[in-house]
């Protein structure tokens, strides 16, 4: 039986930092165990648009880490959200001053994306497009469409003839399917050529639809894309424990204050930051799968970035504990509920 596991600091391809006190409050548990992690753009009152905004948040960030004591090991690796009247050459700046991928957030699917595309195949987001695939710059997309008569738990499907479409335009460009939720997503990306990847969260290897509304509603629990059926659950667990490189992790932990989401309308998003490595290694060991964690957690997603796996580790023991039930005023993702597995 195992009691010990030790990993090198994991790669997060997909967290949120927020801004002002929500920032420092949520990177240090990131920073805690990270050795890098890819910061989403679509923060507000200031989104990441451009080189100048990069620059700024990249500092703001910077600015909490160096709050710590001792400053943990750990990057922030930025990017920008790409929108209607992004552009080649704003693309192009922010490549430079240091953005490593760009994120399309579709009109009106998930937290703060009322500015969100409107048109992949419009001119000027092909030639945005074509200028990412010309600087190696990687295409984060969050995969969903509100369509109408399109349930939320189907914007996902309907969504996989777009990406197919891009990448059958693109064939050089690096795309990553984010969040992936469904059998049918797992089942593309498979398909796809190397440079077409996926990242895929915890909690969407632990949830089903009936963890949000099934029994009550768990607001705490809710986030986009929603978690969907059993079977497609299932899909992502056989892909992480795969050992297929074209899928890693993205953790997707997007805190939000409490009152946001225990409210009539409330906010999507699962704080899952601080028991993510914690949390792997349960859902892997549960799996049978603990040997694919490595690769998952710390490999695959620093290999597409063109980085080395990280040399510091981690430990975690078996540790049994309860998550706390709230930090600062965020409640995390199972608030309350006993972990077998405790970062040491």
């Amino acid at each position: 039986m195992i009691t010990t596991l030790t990993l090198p600091r994991l790669f997060d391809a997909h967290v949120h930092f927020r801004n002002d006190e929500m920032l420092q409050l949520v990177v240090p548990f990131t920073a805690k165990y990270a050795s890098h992690a890819i910061v989403m753009p679509n923060t507000r009152p200031r989104a990441i648009l451009t080189a100048e905004d990069v620059v700024w948040y990249n500092s703001e960030i910077e600015r909490t880490l160096d709050q710590l004591r001792p400053r943990p090991n750990f990057k922030p690796l930025m990017t920008i959200e790409i929108r209607d009247n992004t552009t080649p050459e704003i693309v192009a700046r922010a490549h430079k001053v240091g953005a490593v991928a760009g994120k399309v957030y579709p009109l009106g699917v998930t937290t703060n994306s009322n500015e969100g595309l409107r048109n992949f195949f419009s001119k000027e987001s092909l030639e945005t497009f074509e200028a990412m695939q010309f600087l190696g710059m990687p295409l984060l997309i969050h995969g969903e469409l509100d369509l109408p008569r399109t349930l939320v738990t189907k914007r996902e499907e309907v969504f996989l003839p777009t990406f197919l479409r891009l990448a059958d335009r693109f064939p050089k460009l690096k795309m990553v399917l984010e969040h992936i939720t469904t059998k049918a997503a797992v089942a593309t990306i498979r398909h796809l050529g190397p440079n077409i990847n996926a990242t895929i969260t915890a909690h969407h290897l632990c949830t089903t639809l009936n963890d949000v509304v099934g029994d009550g509603i768990r607001p705490h629990n809710m986030c986009m894309p929603i978690p969907k059926d059993f079977e497609d659950r299932d899909a992502l667990i056989s892909a992480v424990i795969s050992g297929n490189p074209k899928f890693f992790l993205g953790s997707d932990t997007a805190p939000h204050p409490r009152e946001k989401k225990e409210c009539a309308r409330g906010a999507c998003g699962v704080f899952s930051a601080p028991i993510l490595p914690e949390l792997l290694a349960e859902i892997f060991e549960k799996a049978n799968g603990l040997s694919y964690l490595e690769e998952f957690a710390c490999d695959f997603g620093a290999e597409f970035y063109g980085l080395k796996p990280a040399t510091e580790k981690i430990t975690l023991i078996k540790e049994a504990w309860t998550v706390p039930e709230i930090y600062g005023n965020v409640v995390p993702f199972m608030a309350g509920e006993a972990l077998q597995w405790k970062l040491l």
